[in-house]
């Protein structure tokens, strides 16, 4: 048997990219992207990526050359999942809610050697390109407009525009071989908001064998209907870019994510799944009247960011949507763990169900072993579900690591596992539970904020002495930050000065919801600052959901705006752990 050799009849290097020629040949006539009144086909789709595939290639694009890219849910975006890698590059799609300087960063660190733009972000990316050059001594990668497919603008930042790239290209385009299916297809980074921005590499393996894990999952049958209110630039849209394709199936495509917006393209399009932020789920529950739609057919939605709190699940529910949990983070490929829901528990009391729902389950199928250990003595805790430890994951939908960051990647990948930094419990059943999370990391509506990122703006205020941020919880996001300052003697700043500080240093999602001030911080014999004795406080921090403000200080907020991602809390988006 050791003499059988491998040959190119019985071994192919797997990658997603397989799945939109399949869909070519296999559902060419279906519908595959929906965006207002903009239909294609799966064939068409294949030929348009084909095209862009060739355009690419004739601007000297080569292999693992970086694509940068900006843009909201449209069909440029989801194209580009195939059309880049399809090219031999890698594909590196930007938070929409960053700032500029944060994305000049990311276009630093990635080498990024064309900048695809949507038209909305245009002078976002201005800015970003002038920092690059300016602060960063970087030559302008090659500047491509994203206009609007169903209604076109005009709006230009150089000579290229997508749809021109699209036209030129060959449709007859063959795709450059994947010799090797650990070659990299995506870069996604964490948070991209500091000097050293952590950008996470996929394989063609990974991102191919996740995508199969979380069909299987969600048990997602042929010809799906999925709505995109999850952003694509989440983990590649938690897989489903590709995903969708596997299964013959229709990508409505919208640009923002609005209760209206939601509603209208679900009875419109008779919507059957959909991915989601537990913030979306407010944003369906709070639609006004003439916003809402009755669901005629349950509609799945597979939810991550936190816990969907229980009351917010039952009220879903009622409307006709099924929810199923996951958790993950941008190194695992999107979601790793899915709670896995057993016919038995329909028998138990709905305040049970939410509980056991609430967990974060079991590891999906791509993940050979999940485990919570004890991170001195690596050994696994006791199923008890009370002994907590740090959540560890092995298999192939890990990612390859961190793009220059050998100290990151020593630091995560240790005896054959991957730690996540979350700290949890495996209940008897063998369902896992999250306790905790990275002492510096809070998690808001879905976003990860980086609590020594917010701690370093402050202290860029010349009357700021030290300052620590840790969560606090919030009745609408689930955690928002919270900011312990010490001031310079006899200085006479207010809270609302320090925000409107953080709001000129910092993207908005990173502002402090809260600023106490404190005449010295808690600390370890040395010199650390003991960060549990400021969340233990911050806990007992309350914010008016309806006045949106503290019960101590109030920071007045404008809800004129549509609730939105853009417009009512850009701090939704960018999941590094989902």
């Amino acid at each position: 048997m050791d003499r059988l050799p491998k040959s190119g009849a019985n071994y192919v290097p797997l990658t997603p990219l397989t799945f939109l020629t399949r869909a070519s040949n296999s559902y060419a006539k279906r519908t595959s992207i929906i965006y207002a009144n903009v239909r294609f086909t799966w064939r068409q789709t294949y030929e348009r990526c084909c095209r862009l595939a060739s355009s690419l290639r004739s601007l000297n694009i080569v292999k693992n050359d970086v694509v940068s890219v900006l843009a909201p849910n449209v069909p440029a975006m989801l194209e580009m999942h195939f059309a880049v890698p399809m090219a031999g590059a890698v594909l590196n799609a930007i938070n929409t809610r960053l700032d500029s300087r944060n994305v000049a960063l990311i276009l630093k660190h990635s080498e990024a050697k064309i900048f695809f733009v949507d038209y909305e972000y245009i002078d976002k990316a201005k800015k970003a390109i002038e920092i690059l050059m300016a602060d960063f001594n970087m030559p302008m990668p090659l500047i491509v407009v994203i206009d609007d497919l169903d209604s076109p603008t005009g709006i230009r930042l150089g000579e290229l525009e997508y749809e021109q790239l699209v036209h030129q290209g060959n449709p007859k385009y063959v795709l450059e071989n994947i010799d090797d299916e650990w070659d990299p297809i995506t870069l996604s980074y964490t948070s991209g908001t500091t000097s050293e921005p952590k950008g996470v590499v996929y394989s063609h393996r990974g991102a191919f064998l996740s995508t199969l894990s979380l069909i299987l999952g969600w048990e997602m049958g042929t010809e799906p209907v999925y709505l995109w209110s999850l952003p694509m630039f989440h983990c590649n849209g938690w897989t489903f870019t590709w995903g969708i394709a596997a299964r013959g199936g229709t990508n409505v495509c919208i640009r923002n994510t609005t209760a209206q917006e939601i509603y209208s393209n679900i009875a419109l399009h008779n919507v059957t799944h959909m991915c989601a932020a537990p913030i979306v789920l407010s944003i369906i529950l709070e639609a006004k009247p003439h916003e809402q739609c009755h669901i005629a057919t349950p509609v799945q939605i597979l939810v991550g960011g936190a816990p969907p709190p229980a009351p917010l699940l039952e009220k879903i529910e009622r409307l006709g949507f099924h929810v199923v949990h996951a958790y993950g983070l941008t190194e695992a490929t999107g979601p790793a763990l899915v709670c896995e829901w057993q016919s038995k528990w329909n028998k138990l009391p709905w305040e049970h169900q939410a509980k056991l729902k609430a967990r974060q389950g079991l590891g999906i199928l791509t993940l050979a072993d999940v485990d919570v250990k004890n991170f001195k003595t690596m050994e696994s805790v006791p199923r008890d579900g009370k002994t907590t430890g740090e959540i560890c994951l092995r298999g192939s939908s890990i990612m390859k690591g961190y793009l220059k960051n050998e100290k990151a990647n020593s630091e995560v990948f240790k005896n054959g596992w991957f730690f996540t930094g979350d700290m949890g419990v495996i209940h008897p059943d063998g369902y896992l539970e999250i306790k905790d999370r990275c002492k510096d990391v809070i998690i808001s509506g879905g976003e990860n904020i980086s609590s020594v990122e917010v701690e370093s703006a402050i202290m860029k205020h010349p009357y700021v002495v030290e300052a620590s941020v840790v969560a606090m919880p919030h009745p609408r996001w689930g955690e928002s930050p919270c900011a312990f300052v010490i001031l310079r003697k006899n200085s006479n700043f207010k809270e609302s000065d320090i925000i409107a500080h953080c709001r000129k240093n910092l993207p908005g999602f990173m502002v402090p919801k809260k600023v106490q001030f404190v005449e010295e911080l808690p600390k370890t014999g040395t010199g650390k600052v003991q960060k549990n004795h400021l969340r233990a406080v911050a806990k007992t921090f309350v914010i008016k959901e309806n006045a949106n403000q503290t019960s101590k200080k109030s920071t007045q907020v404008n809800r004129k705006k549509p609730r939105t991602y853009d417009q009512s809390h850009e701090q939704i988006l960018a999941l590094s752990r989902l």
